[in-house]
């Protein structure tokens, strides 16, 4: 690889909102917005996912190649400006992959994302080559849903279940009857599992054994998902001990803000409080996250924010990668979203997606979806 034919000589930017299919993220009678971190001095929880901007970006090597990616919802411009100020006229064969010279932020996966679809392209080699190869062809994954009444829930998971999918997420909090829910699933949907994500908001572990206790009863939960406050790491190995619902911690290196770093999974397991975890984080920290998920004898999936095409992409290659990614990965945005802005969709075959074939990432953009669903646009050079 010539070091000087693969400098980077541009960053083009589309910024596009894509939303959700109508009555999809959960039921009409319900408002319960999903993005979990402050927009514009919001509160968090103020703001629905699909009401946010993504940015897709396109970095442009001297010699022609591109590398394709996308950033997590709500991107802060100034540090897009400055990170591709400071990448531009670097050549990434000279880039340390596993460690790029960005600050941490949640922007950096973006970066990431084209710096190494790019290098596998010039390499011409599918990207989950430069994470040590696939160990299996198709990634495992759930259908999903936010918050739902008691009376839509059971035809709601059965539309996913006749589909194919034998595993459905859904979102809750202490309002939900999820006990109500999983007796209604298990009619509705014999055979299908729930996995549940309170985001916490359980609160404490004497408001969830009773809710636990009562979903053992039912007995169609697979997972059991951050379910009250994350500091309280005794408590999740009290639970694990009192339940036979695996408890798993969500570690979503994106959530720079909120402090969620590597070193949560490492203390989680020193104290024996998690059977699991669902890993969110770029190219190299995933990979690291689930071979210390391996190495625990634990498993884990790939989490995500209903993201679109590109970064789905990467997460299957991820996931395709890492032995330890058993456990259905929230790879679901094309249900969610009304596009993904690929030419191609990533094919779906319930419950599992296929790994992309060809170099890089392995997809193409749709060119009329993104200028469907652009905003605004940007070329630093």
């Amino acid at each position: 690889m010539d070091s000087k034919d693969k400098t980077i000589v541009r960053l083009d930017f589309e910024e596009v909102i894509v939303p959700a299919h109508p009555g999809v993220i959960n039921s009409e009678s319900l408002n319960k917005p999903l993005h979990m971190l402050p927009v514009a001095g919001k509160q968090a929880w103020s703001v629905q996912f699909d009401e946010l901007p993504k940015l897709i970006m396109r970095m442009t090597l001297k010699d022609g190649t591109v590398g394709l990616s996308e950033f997590y919802r709500d991107h802060n411009w100034n540090i897009i400006e400055g990170v591709s100020n400071m990448l531009l006229g670097q050549s990434i064969a000279d880039l340390p992959l596993q460690d790029l010279p960005i600050a941490l932020c949640r922007e950096y996966d973006g970066f990431e994302c084209a710096i190494w679809d790019a290098y596998a392209k010039s390499l011409g080699v599918p990207l989950h080559r430069l994470l040590g190869g696939a160990v299996r062809g198709h990634v495992k994954i759930g259908a999903w849903s936010s918050h739902r009444t008691v009376d839509e829930i059971g035809p709601w998971a059965r539309q996913y279940y006749q589909q194919g999918f034998d595993s459905i997420k859904f979102k809750c909090d202490l309002d939900d009857d999820v006990v109500a829910w999983c007796a209604k699933i298990k009619e509705y949907a014999p055979g299908m599992k729930v996995i549940f994500d309170p985001n916490q908001r359980w609160e404490n572990s004497g408001s969830a054994r009773p809710i636990i206790r009562g979903l053992e009863e039912i007995g169609n939960v697979l997972l059991l998902e951050d379910p009250i406050a994350r500091w309280m790491i005794q408590d999740y190995a009290s639970l694990r001990q009192f339940s036979s619902i695996p408890i798993v911690l969500h570690v979503s290196l994106p959530y720079v803000f909120q402090g969620q770093r590597p070193y949560e999974a490492v203390n989680a397991i020193a104290h024996g409080a998690v059977d699991g975890f669902n890993f969110n984080g770029g190219l190299a920290k995933f990979q690291s996250l689930a071979n210390l998920a391996s190495m625990a004898g634990l498993y884990c999936w790939h989490g995500s924010e209903v993201d679109l095409g590109i970064l789905e992409a990467m997460y299957v290659h991820q996931a395709a990668a890492a032995a330890s990614c058993i456990w259905p990965s929230d790879i679901f945005g094309r249900m969610i979203r009304s596009h993904d802005l690929l030419k191609t969709p990533l094919a779906v075959e319930p419950p599992h997606i296929r790994v992309p074939q060809g170099s890089g990432l392995g997809i193409e953009l749709d060119e009329d979806a993104i200028r469907r669903f652009k905003v605004s646009e940007r070329t630093i050079r």
